[in-house]
């Protein structure tokens, strides 16, 4: 074979239609192999000389798309050193653009005898571990281009590949769970009935379902234990996992986007799947343990600030430079439109504390183009001051858990929640306004993946997660839900009734407020997780979507659709700027953008603000004073809205404000099973009194 000295860059395996070009960093090692791995198990081993910079690399002519491989590193094994060098593991490539096989857990994927932690393990890991695979990059992208929706007109969906499509009656079934499932008309024209515009997955970067779930009969379903950042997961793939996991989701991708629906990923650069001290040898440990990871003081020891094991070295520019290649290999070569950071605020941990100035945010700011997709961050992490919501830099938006936790204690009657409430309804400008943000910079959510599902947060007071195994120790014990008085599932129509409506309360809520919405998948259709809200490792039919029989219809759902539908459709309820809480010069209305008022109708006053009990009020947004202009200049005007919640436990009378608009028509009334569709609801004047049973939201509409 021949063997040509290659470059440096690009890191990994990069095929140019004549050869592959093999590069991957490491300071310490001595030596390195390059490991041609062939069918029958054997392998060819090429020493890597040439070395530029720490980078070892060579060009192989005649190596083609599919051929697997891995790197055996010659060096010092020194835990009490930080280091972890062995030439009997066969470690993954960092860069590797696609991964074959699984991990069998066997014995020889550690640096350690199980028996005696403190000796060196010389099996080989070969036979037990993945392997790297050479792919193909070329692909006929055709017209493809990404939607670039504003974050004003986004509707975000958090969905799992797998758990999203398992069950689809109309989908084939050898595609369901896969990347070409998400691609299918089916899912897309469900995602475009319900008004979606952009998909965030679940992690589709490789990952591992980590030893001790697989000895307990459980899976990492999330996802969230990254060993690949640069490669599709190959077990969603339909068709093969020697490259042909980078095809299919290109080609799901291409789909989307065809349909007007952005890609988010949702991205693990905190941590790796290697776990602590005690975790297998699969990659970035063998390759150069002190350049990738934190470590503590001693070094055998790793720094977590995610519960996972580890910490990626986020001060190495050695991790930097491979954060940033993969995220710009996500948005060039994959056309994703964004990321959705996981834990985001241990990447600003360059040593204990958080850093919103840290160099990964400045690496990102000036990035031409990752700069340029949307960047979501998860703003908190299990380290020391690590909820960090409003603090991320301007760039950025965020999870914002306080939306949640504020919209859920309304509904479920908490005291003294109003005020908050008001300030979550309209786009949270105390945690982003004095950094130069916007309502946008607002991810709003009720529920996501983590968690209850909207029907559990209605039915269950308590967590139920004993299937995880874990004597039900696992997963949040504050969940801020109420069961409606019954624990679980129940024939009482009263308490069923109850719980549709706070459901619908909830959709409306979510899709009436300021900032950007995103659903959970599923809860379209009212799924179940009976009551388990940690379902990170229950990969079957508990935590996958239970569609509707082909044709069927579900009436939740249908409430949806006509609720993105009535935010789509009015910009008074997407609005760009905070609101000013005055007239808005140059609009021509002497009333104010938003006001606020009792039940009675009255304005609101600094006691009723504070009033411990007080769970109803009436919101008036004026679509006339709209301070924004359109995307050429031109004055935006809509119609205005009522926005009426009784979050109490008993009926209420509300009066319509006298001097806000003469007539309006009802559009949303989440007393009623169907929502009140918008158009069809009755008429009424100022000065009426409308009562809103217990717990329900109405919206009533006046034309412009």
């Amino acid at each position: 074979m021949q063997v040509w000295p290659g470059r440096a860059y690009p890191l990994g395996a990069t095929y140019d239609g004549a050869g592959t070009n093999f590069a991957v960093f490491s300071e310490a090692a001595e030596r390195i192999e390059l490991c041609l791995l062939h069918d029958d198990g054997s392998e060819t081993a090429i020493e890597l000389r040439e070395s530029d910079a720490f980078v070892r690399h060579a060009y192989l002519p005649g190596v083609m798309p599919g051929q697997r491989y891995g790197f055996r590193v010659h060096g010092p094994y020194e835990p009490e050193n930080g280091k972890r060098c062995n030439s009997a593991k066969l470690l993954l490539d960092p860069y590797a653009r696609a991964m074959s096989g699984a991990i069998d857990w066997d014995e020889a994927v550690y640096g350690y005898h199980f028996d005696e932690p403190e000796r060196r393990n010389d099996l080989d890991s070969a036979p037990h571990t993945m392997a790297s695979v050479v792919v193909n990059p070329y692909f006929d992208w055709g017209d493809d281009r990404p939607p670039r929706t504003d974050y004003h007109q986004t509707v975000i969906y958090e969905a799992h590949v797998k758990g999203l499509t398992m069950l689809h009656p109309d989908l084939p079934e050898d595609l369901r769970g896969t990347y070409a499932a998400l691609g299918h008309p089916a899912i897309i024209e469900h995602l475009t009935k319900l008004g979606v515009t952009a998909l965030e997955l679940m992690p589709v970067h490789q990952f591992v379902t980590d030893h001790r779930l697989a000895d307990a009969g459980l899976a990492n379903y999330w996802g969230y234990n990254t060993i690949g950042f640069f490669a599709p997961h190959n077990a969603y793939a339909s068709w093969g996992d020697r490259g042909q996991q980078v095809l299919e989701f290109k080609q799901a991708v291409k789909a989307l986007h065809q349909a007007g629906i952005e890609v988010i990923l949702d991205v693990v650069y905190n941590h790796t799947a290697e776990g602590n001290h005690l975790g297998p040898t699969l990659s970035f440990r063998g390759l150069d343990n002190a350049s990738y990871y934190r470590l503590t003081d001693d070094p055998r020891y790793y720094m977590d600030t995610t519960g996972t094991g580890n910490s990626l070295l986020m001060r190495s520019p050695h991790v930097l430079q491979l954060i940033m290649d993969s995220l710009r290999y996500w948005v060039t070569e994959m056309h994703v439109d964004g990321f959705r950071f996981d834990l985001a605020a241990t990447l600003a941990r360059q040593f204990h504390e958080v850093d919103r100035l840290s160099s990964f945010f400045d690496l990102v700011q000036q990035d031409p183009v990752v700069s340029q997709v949307k960047l979501i961050a998860e703003p908190w992490d299990v380290g020391e001051g690590g909820y960090q919501v409003g603090n991320f830099p301007p760039l950025w938006t965020e999870w914002n858990g306080r939306y949640r936790d504020t919209v859920r204690d309304l509904w479920r009657g908490e005291p003294r929640t109003l005020a908050e409430f008001a300030s979550r309804l309209t786009g949270s400008s105390d945690l982003y306004q004095d950094d130069g943000r916007r309502p946008l910079a607002s991810i709003n959510f009720v529920t996501c993946h983590d968690g209850f599902t909207l029907h559990d947060l209605v039915s269950y007071n308590e967590k139920h997660n004993e299937a995880n195994g874990e004597d039900n120790r696992d997963g949040e014990s504050h969940n801020r839900s109420w069961n409606c008085g019954a624990e679980g599932e129940t024939d009482d129509e009263d308490v069923l009734a109850l719980r549709g409506r706070q459901m619908r309360n909830f959709i409306a809520t979510l899709l009436l407020s300021q900032g950007v919405p995103m659903l959970s998948h599923g809860d379209e259709f009212a799924r179940t997780q009976k009551g388990n809200n940690n379902a990170y490792c229950q990969d079957s039919e508990l935590s996958w979507v239970h569609w509707p029989k082909s044709g069927d219809t579900h009436p939740l759902c249908e409430f949806v659709q006509a609720m993105v539908g009535l935010r789509r459709d009015h910009p008074a309820f997407r609005r760009r700027r905070f609101f000013h809480g005055r007239p808005v010069e140059g609009t021509h209305d002497e009333l104010s953008d938003i006001a606020w008022f009792t039940p009675e109708g009255e304005e609101m006053t600094q006691r009723d603000w504070q009033e411990a009990q007080a769970r109803a009020l009436t919101v008036f947004l004026n679509g006339n004073a709209i301070s924004e202009p359109g995307e050429r200049g031109e004055r935006i005007s809509d119609d205005s809205f009522l926005l009426m919640f009784n979050a109490q436990s008993t009926p209420r009378e509300f009066t319509v404000p006298v001097d806000h608009g003469r007539e309006w028509q009802v559009v949303v009334d989440t007393s009623r099973e169907d929502g009140v569709p918008p158009g069809t609801g009755p008429k009424v004047k100022a000065g009426a009194r409308i009562t809103l049973v217990d717990r329900s939201l109405t919206v009533l509409q006046r034309p412009a």
